[in-house]
């Protein structure tokens, strides 16, 4: 069978012309670094005046720019190569960095680079992060820009959460020795990225919460970005078994589906349950509705056996680009409706453009519904972007 998209729509990144930061900001944080290399300092907005933000102008360090022999350029590539060692056991090289480097995040702040190794130490034991770069920018005669996701897992709470963050961090480079003296973080889930945020507080302690799905393999897919309302999330490639459904809540085709894992196809091979089970509508009207599960991920379409059923078909989704809004409850007709209208409204908002069509996945049987559990999940395509993912990538990567 030919690959396709999922009903063409729903994970598919569109072309377009590309967005500039003004539309990608979401509470005043820039997602696409400026290219103002004029600018005096680097000012990030977060809903009010922020308290402490590097400025390393010429007139703050009394430095003309013809004494300066900072390579800049260079110390891009070097962020490039150092930074995805953060958190692994070679570790960043500290001799890049001021002896009295200021490291400033919504919860935590250290004024030596001892504090700063501390605090990367410290992340280490408690939270096992995998650190993904994204981008690295110069924004300023002295300042780097970098774009970065964190997939942490607490592991001293017994049901292991896992957080997640996303944002910017703006590392400022003293000119006199061309090392980082600066590294402030900004996250993307809260306004106030001042230190200290109790806003940024309480939404690490959101997401320690016990909010879990059942242990199943998934489809694999990145954050890119995480916001207060929703994710921007990158897709491989799946496959799925498909049929008819009735409603975008409802479970009709759910029997003929799970089925063909159970052994109706053409060799009586069961195979492995994954998790979501997905109803997805392809316009606005939800005037067609179809029902699909996950096939695992080691499964080709070339070797699966055909279904038993006429109307259940194989198919492999191409991933892509979605936004997602995360909600637990029994998903009746009438929310998942208010879900999509919510999550359509903050994607204006933040200047993305959704498609017509949504998605449901429910990460439980249909038929069980409890708060506790993590069961639905609301996807939306986005026509984007201008967003490079690696040093490498070109400027109109769409890559949100």
């Amino acid at each position: 069978m030919a690959n396709t998209y999922l009903s063409g729509h729903i994970f598919r990144p569109i072309p377009c012309t590309p967005i500039t930061s003004r539309r990608l900001n979401h509470a005043g944080i820039s997602l696409s670094p400026p290219n103002n290399s004029k600018a005096k300092s680097v000012t990030v907005r977060t809903g009010q005046k922020p308290k402490w933000v590097v400025r390393l102008s010429l007139v703050d360090q009394n430095i003309q720019p013809k004494k300066s022999t900072v390579d800049v350029e260079g110390l891009v590539g070097f962020l490039y190569e150092d930074l995805p060692h953060m958190f692994d056991e070679q570790g960043i090289d500290r001799t890049a960095y001021e002896e009295r480097v200021k490291f400033r995040d919504p919860i935590t702040k250290y004024d030596s680079i001892r504090g700063y190794l501390f605090n990367i130490a410290l992340l280490k034991k408690l939270f096992r992060p995998d650190f993904q770069l994204h981008w690295v920018k110069q924004t300023g005669p002295f300042d780097i820009t970098t774009r970065w996701t964190v997939e942490m897992t607490f592991v001293l709470l017994p049901w292991k959460p896992e957080l997640v963050l996303t944002g910017t961090s703006i590392m400022g480079i003293n000119p006199e020795t061309g090392k980082f003296c600066s590294h402030a973080d900004f996250w993307d889930s809260i306004t106030n990225n001042n230190y200290f945020s109790w806003e940024g507080l309480m939404d690490v302690i959101n997401q320690s919460r016990i909010y879990k799905t059942p242990n199943l393999e998934s489809p694999k897919y990145q954050i890119l970005k995480r916001t207060a309302n929703y994710e921007v999330r990158k897709y491989s490639p799946f496959v799925v078994v498909e049929t008819d459904g009735d409603k975008l809540s409802g479970s009709a085709g759910f029997n003929a589906v799970t089925g063909y894992i159970f052994g109706k196809n053409s060799t009586k091979e069961k195979i492995p349950m994954t998790t979501p089970v997905f109803t997805q509508a392809v316009d606005s009207e939800m005037s067609k509705i179809s029902i699909q599960v996950v096939l695992p991920s080691e499964k080709e379409m070339t070797s699966l056996p055909a279904p038993d059923e006429e109307k259940t078909k194989l198919r492999k989704v191409e991933g892509g680009i979605a936004a997602v809004s995360k909600f637990s409850g029994k998903p009746t007709e009438d929310v998942v409706r208010e879900k999509e209208k919510s999550l359509r409204s903050s994607l204006i908002k933040d200047g993305l453009r959704p498609e017509t069509g949504c998605l449901l996945a429910r990460y439980n049987d249909p038929g069980r519904t409890k708060s506790f559990i993590m069961s639905d999940l609301l996807l939306s395509n986005l026509e984007t972007t201008n967003y490079p993912s690696s040093r490498n990538s070109h400027s109109n990567a769409k890559y949100l």
